[in-house]
């Protein structure tokens, strides 16, 4: 295990919301001890007492469940540095010392060729480790650019481009159920499936984000990676073990499976849009052009829809929905797999049964099957569901994420070549928005959005 982290960014909200919680989740757990270093840098002038008051008042914040001697262990441990991110001796003073270390890039994506330049230049001990936030570059050629610029600094297996969806159990789950059941597995296919909708919806707003959102929007943000790693999870063909070369493999193969979105595809099966004013429980919410920090005329979008096909004997005929919208009315974030209807009823009565759904519930946690049975009527059909409800997971998802890290194990990291291929899917659609063929729809916070579209 690697006993040294740098994390460059260290007073930014990833840091504060998410990252000393891990280590804190880390401590609690007995993972990690005080053998791990700690050194946080970044660009305002402060030195390391100020820096340890501000991460234990973070800690307090948003890690106030953890026992209250491992918060006090890691914000007593970090170091801090002020530096330029991009520049190599700043850069060399951060990552210096003995043994190997992992650098974590808690930075805006865009400074990540200038960082991974100036670490280039620093020089990192051999052993040592990158991490990366997604998005991985902005469009298909940024990815190729970066992972070009990965290559020389470190090995392909040091990198790791981190999908925190990836470390969810609820997530892993997906794959678990299907691998672990033999009920699921020989039904898993176009036969009885129909489409699976991958939705991602939260009452959430920007809630300050305006800086990254703006840049971005909910088709980068959210199905460029978050999503299609599920599609990965829900489609792939089942890996000889969840090894890093052959779940990775696997994971790749679906992305090149799926079929490339013609102009005629994006203007008829895409769909983006924004909020307007609206209320979302007891808080008045503004139009998303009218939020700090926005500019109107970049036409970003909060709303995105697209319908994929794969190319494969396994999925020949099956829809896939990825769907991801803020300041919606209500959280909805699950898989829902739609079966096809059975062929025959022989209850006589014009009765028809609702197709099965499987919901695998992303937050919270929680499983359930959605069935058609006898109700109380005789030969009346009514609907039922069976659920399951998960223990919380041992580590939060960063938690789990830097343990891989440290550990050196890759295997819930994203490969270069997996990177690109996520690109490519939507490159297309990044195309022929740029371009005006999908008009930018509206929808009132707290609605649900903008209204249903039927596809052919």
């Amino acid at each position: 295990m690697i006993d040294r982290l740098a994390i460059l960014g260290a007073t930014g909200d990833l840091s504060a919301r998410f990252l000393l919680p891990a280590l804190a989740a880390l401590r609690a757990a007995g993972h990690v001890g005080d053998s791990l270093r700690v050194t946080g840098a970044s660009r305002e002038d402060w030195d390391t007492e100020r820096y340890r008051g501000w991460a234990a008042a973070r800690l307090d914040r948003h890690a106030g469940d953890l026992p209250a001697g491992a918060r006090e262990a890691v914000a007593a441990a970090v170091r801090y540095r002020r530096a330029d991110v991009t520049d190599p001796a700043d850069v060399a003073a951060v990552v210096a010392g003995e043994g190997p270390v992992a650098v974590y890039l808690a930075l805006p994506p865009a400074l990540f060729p200038a960082v991974i330049t100036a670490l280039h230049a620093a020089g990192l001990p051999a052993g040592s480790r990158i991490v990366l936030e997604k998005p991985f570059g902005e469009d298909l050629a940024g990815a190729q650019e970066l992972n070009r610029l990965l290559a020389e600094l470190l090995p392909e297996r040091a990198v790791f481009r981190v999908d925190h969806f990836l470390a969810m159990t609820t997530v892993q789950n997906v794959l678990g159920s299907r691998l672990a059941n033999r009920v699921l597995e020989p039904i898993w296919n176009s036969t009885h499936i129909s489409e699976v909708d991958i939705v991602w919806d939260e009452t959430l707003a920007l809630e300050g984000r305006a800086g990254y959102y703006d840049q971005v929007g909910a088709l980068k943000d959210m199905i460029q990676n978050h999503l299609l790693q599920l599609l990965c999870l829900v489609a792939m063909e089942p890996p000889i073990t969840l090894g890093e070369r052959d779940l990775r493999n696997r994971k790749v193969d679906v992305l090149r499976s799926v079929r490339p979105l013609t102009e005629h595809d994006v203007v008829h099966r895409t769909r983006r849009a924004r909020y307007l004013p609206g209320r979302i429980g007891e808080r008045d919410v503004p139009a998303y052009a009218e939020e700090e920090g926005v500019d109107p005329e970049r036409r970003t979008e909060t709303f995105a829809e697209v319908e994929l096909e794969l190319t494969s004997w396994r999925w020949a005929g099956t829809r896939f929905r990825l769907r991801s919208g803020k300041a919606l009315g209500e959280d909805r974030k699950e898989v829902a797999v739609h079966f096809r209807p059975v062929p025959h009823l022989p209850f006589g009565r014009g009765e028809e049964a609702r197709p099965n759904v499987l919901r695998f519930e992303l937050e919270p946690e929680g499983l359930t099957l959605d069935l058609t049975g006898i109700g109380a009527h005789a030969h009346g059909l009514a609907p039922f569901s069976m659920t399951a409800r998960m223990d919380p997971q041992e580590l939060p998802a960063y938690g789990r994420l830097l343990l891989d890290v440290l550990n050196g194990d890759p295997a819930l990291s994203i490969r270069g070549d997996e990177a690109e291929e996520a690109w490519r899917v939507l490159e297309p659609v990044l195309a022929g928005w740029e371009r005006g063929l999908v008009p930018l729809e509206e929808y009132p916070a707290g609605s649900q959005g903008p209204p249903p579209q039927f596809w052919g």
